[in-house]
């Protein structure tokens, strides 16, 4: 249909002089750790623990743990919505790309790409949407079609031509487990990913990614002390590297370990049965400052702004262009 949506990419580095551009939206955790006094320290402490978790977990031939360097860019997908709305794009989506560098041969190895996932639609499914959805309401509930053209758009993306010029292999998304939700250990091992937990039933964020077209399963690494939730389409086992996986992990867990230090950040390991809480108060600090009060309250006016940038202006466009592609 001519009013098909595409898509352009930009790229910037995170690194310990990254400075967040006021023209694209850039991922708020990320613009968060980059503001204020402690900025470059912050950036710079940030960078050092995924170096030091990346070296921890790929010991072997690296007996000094210092082997592997891990690159970092942020990736801004703009979507386009058909020639009608020429210079009209919205920033979509962000997510991490990492690379990997082993600093023995000097070679520059290509990590995942995902790892951090940012949206603006889904703050407006998350932040506005469903807090209207419930609000006075006895019980909670979720909106009917919740996140269906959330999960449209992310599989168009995926499956778009310039998804493939840019990244060889499917994304592979990182977050944090539910804390409304228990899960148990496993006997299933990896050696890089660890061992793995499962849960009963689905939380919210896993029924919103499965909509996405992503399947989710839970490993805690080797040393760490909380499972991490895996979001991916493929194979998660078998599809990576060894040094893929590791990147993801040293990233993700850094950050989580800054934003959610009572769960990552414990002193003290998941059990066989384990329920994750930010209530916990057995915890150390890092030595990054992060206003996770700041996250939150960016996230409504996020969301409040693709409602009225993107959903409520074009809702006719979006109905025919979701009922279009409702095999997706």
């Amino acid at each position: 249909m001519n009013n098909d949506f595409t898509f352009t990419l930009k790229s910037i580095r995170f690194d310990e002089n990254y400075q967040p551009s006021d023209n694209t939206r850039i991922t708020t955790n990320f613009a968060n750790l980059a503001r204020g006094s402690s900025r470059q320290e912050n950036l710079r402490n940030t960078l050092r623990m995924i170096n030091n978790r990346f070296n921890a977990l790929a010991h072997w031939d690296n007996p000094n743990g210092d082997r592997y360097a891990v690159e970092l860019d942020i990736i801004s997908i703009e979507m386009q919505m058909g020639a009608a709305n020429a210079g009209n794009a919205l920033p979509l989506i962000e997510i991490l790309k990492t690379h990997i560098i082993d600093l023995r041969t000097n070679t520059r190895i290509e990590g995942i790409t995902g790892n951090n996932f940012s949206s603006y639609v889904r703050d407006y499914d998350f932040s506005v949407l469903l807090l209207a959805h419930n609000q006075n309401q006895p019980g909670f509930s979720t909106p009917e079609n919740f996140g269906d053209l959330h999960g449209k758009l992310f599989k168009h993306f995926v499956n778009s031509s310039t998804y493939r010029e840019h990244f060889r292999k499917q994304p592979v998304i990182c977050l944090s487990v539910s804390s409304s939700k228990t899960y148990h250990r496993t006997e299933n091992q990896h050696p890089v990913l660890g061992v793995e937990y499962q849960q009963d039933e689905y939380s919210l964020t896993d029924e919103y990614f499965d909509k996405m077209g992503l399947k989710v399963r839970y490993f805690m690494p080797p040393g760490s002390v909380a499972p991490l939730a895996f979001y991916f389409s493929g194979d998660l086992l078998n599809d990576y590297t060894d040094l893929e996986l590791i990147g993801t992990i040293s990233t993700m867990e850094a950050f989580q370990k800054i934003y959610r230090p009572e769960i990552y950040n414990a002193n003290s390991a998941a059990g066989k049965s384990y329920q994750p809480s930010l209530k916990h108060q057995d915890y150390s600090l890092t030595r990054i400052v992060y206003d996770r009060e700041e996250r939150s309250r960016l996230a409504i006016e996020q969301g409040k702004f693709v409602e009225e940038h993107f959903i409520k202006p074009h809702q006719t466009l979006l109905a025919q262009w979701s009922a279009a592609h409702h095999a997706l």
